[in-house]
């Protein structure tokens, strides 16, 4: 792992003047002017010569001369351990993949034949260093987290979760019809398993899950973790329990071989999918069919839709495109190792034992996802009319046109626009992991208006048009200079609770509540294949929207809750396909 971090620089603390001043900024296009006087007052004492927030920056810079990295662990501890909401939706990304060649079970096995191989490659990669370093714009990217991706597994705690890594596994487990099983993947002399192997013992694994009458332990994994960590420490108790959950942790992955589902039409297919690797589909569907704590999990249909589902602890969007894509082309390649002629042992099969407290945890998990599942409303759509290559040919970025686009949308949905996060990669930084690159701009907000106003000339539409996605494309800049407000403002804020004070004032004003109550949550896939990502959204009333732009198309998948009434994702998307229309015309009125 040190050897994947450190050509990488390490993360610099943001001065203090330049996130205060972003921060305001930022706000200038979400509150009124009234408001805007009173937090700048707020703003300017925390910031003042020897004040409270010169203070807590010193602090922070202290801490950043005595660690990896400044701000990741406090990060990942404050965003997934502490976060007592369900993995599912709420945190857990899905990426559904472009549908394979197969139909049934027989196909379904094959193919997870070669994807476990596939997979246990990459890991060889990983293990060996022979993973090539990343790069992002001339400048190499931190690696640390690649092994991690591998026999890691979020582990439930009563008020915080812990993370479990396991350096010597060599089995993966495979659950089909809510029955796991431990399936060892390494052969007696080390060498992994052939794919002709590992379909025999999936073959194995397949006749010894047929009956669907178990109880669907993997749901319990759903909970909200306050719930679940109770659960946890109750299952435990019993040895065979123990053993079993065990295993299931400590293995490189978990493979789910999911059951059929009910048959879409074309146009909701992808969406439908989307929502099968994302939750499984409720409790009569393959909900029990995972372990939503492990980090890595890939799912295989019978109707050759598969995909991966990752907890974000451990793991995030740039490193699983990349295993991804490693696992793309080597699909595409026949099994280069020879079977040797062993006999292989039975993979075994995980038992618990269940009692009448776990049985009604069990009952109440069911119900909770259930809910959950129902109360998501999902929409995923393939955008044809164009893709990144037109905003290029105009000397626009692609991706900072389609946050103003997003804008644009929501505002002409909502009349107003709000608070929103794009994930920008820290990976540049040892130990590095995200931070926001926050919309919408003074410049987006003139865009918008002035885009609903008739009176306005193309010319001059055009023209704010550039401007808000030139803004953008500076805010980005500085965010890959690490030099982003989001998880700066975090750390002085956490750094004040460290020290023993009081939460400073400026992070218990309305407009910070208002600046960080994202009701767009987006995401860019970093991918090179039609996959499609899905997560739900950060606030009740908000969406989740992501976004896979390729050269002539971009694929979106758009999330809202339906208990909010003013959030549909079917409106969102409709609307969002017309203003993409509408600045391909207004684009094209100048060639």
């Amino acid at each position: 792992t040190l050897c994947f971090s450190s050509s990488v620089p390490v993360q610099p603390v943001p001065p203090l003047s330049l996130t205060l001043q972003g921060y305001l900024r930022a706000l200038e296009p979400l509150i009124p002017g009234e408001e805007l006087i009173h937090t700048r007052k707020k703003v300017h004492s925390f910031g003042e010569e020897g004040g409270l927030g010169q203070q807590l920056q010193e602090g922070l810079e202290r801490r950043a001369k005595h660690s990896n990295n400044w701000i990741s662990d406090w990060w990942v501890q404050w965003a997934y351990l502490e976060s007592r909401q369900p993995l599912p939706v709420h945190s857990s990304p899905a990426i559904s993949l472009p549908k394979r060649d197969f139909s049934d079970w027989r196909g379904q096995l094959v193919f997870a034949s070669k994807l476990i191989a596939a997979a246990l490659d990459f890991k060889n990669l990983v293990d060996n260093g022979r993973l090539p370093v990343e790069y992002m714009r001339g400048q190499p990217l931190c690696m640390e987290l690649f092994p991690l991706l591998f026999s890691s597994c979020r582990i439930p705690g009563r008020k915080h979760d812990a993370i479990a890594h396991h350096i010597r596994a060599r089995h993966i487990t495979v659950v089909r019809n809510f029955q796991f099983f431990q399936l060892e993947v390494y052969n007696s002399d080390g060498t992994r398993m052939t794919e002709s192997q590992i379909h025999a013992q999936l073959l194995r694994i397949r006749a010894e899950s047929w009956k669907t009458d178990k109880e669907p332990m993997g749901i319990l994994t759903s909970e909200h973790r306050h719930t679940w960590g109770q659960a946890y420490n109750r299952l435990l108790k019993d040895k065979l329990n123990k053993d079993s959950v065990r295993a299931i942790e400590k293995g490189l992955f978990t493979l789910c071989l999911d059951s059929p589902v009910l048959r879409v039409s074309d146009e909701k297919y992808s969406s439908r999918m989307a929502a099968q690797i994302l939750h499984g589909g409720g409790t009569y569907s393959n909900s029990g069919n995972r372990w939503f704590d492990k980090t890595l999990q890939f799912v295989v249909g019978e109707d050759g839709s598969w995909g991966i589902l990752y907890e974000q602890a451990t793991a995030e969007g740039p490193p699983i495109a990349t295993l991804l894509d490693h696992i793309l082309q080597y699909c595409k390649k026949p099994d280069p190792k020879k079977t040797p002629l062993v006999p292989l042992r039975m993979p075994k099969k995980l038992y618990f034992h269940i009692d009448r407290e776990i049985k009604r945890d069990i009952e109440h998990a069911k119900q909770n996802l259930d809910i959950l599942i129902n109360d998501l409303d999902i929409r995923c759509f393939n955008f044809r009319r164009f893709g990144k290559e037109l905003p290029k040919r105009h000397n626009l970025s692609p991706n900072a046109f389609i946050q103003v686009a997003l804008q644009l949308a929501y505002y002409k949905v909502h009349n107003e626009v709000c608070a929103t996060c794009d994930i920008a990669s820290q990976r540049m930084f040892r130990g590095g992991r995200t931070d926001y690159i926050r919309s919408p701009t003074n410049q987006t907000l003139k865009f918008v208006l002035a885009f609903q106003d008739p009176s306005v000339s193309r010319e001059i539409k055009l023209e704010l048009l550039r401007d808000a996605v030139e803004t953008y494309v500076a805010l980005t800049d500085q965010a890959l200079r690490g030099q982003a407000i989001d998880r700066h403002l975090l750390g002085l804020k956490l750094q004040a609770i460290e020290e023993g004070r009081s939460v400073p004032s400026l992070f218990m004003d309305t407009a910070y509540g208002l600046a960080t109550h994202w009701k767009l949550r987006t995401g860019q896939v970093p991918a090179n294949t039609d996959s499609v990502m899905c997560f739900g959204p950060l606030v009740p009333d908000g969406y989740a929207v992501c976004y896979n732009p390729q050269s002539d198309h971009v694929h979106f998948s758009i999330t809202a809750f339906n208990c909010c009434e003013e959030t549909q994702a079917e409106t969102l998307a409709a609307v969002l396909h017309s203003t993409l229309c509408q600045l391909q015309e207004l684009l094209q009125s100048t060639v």
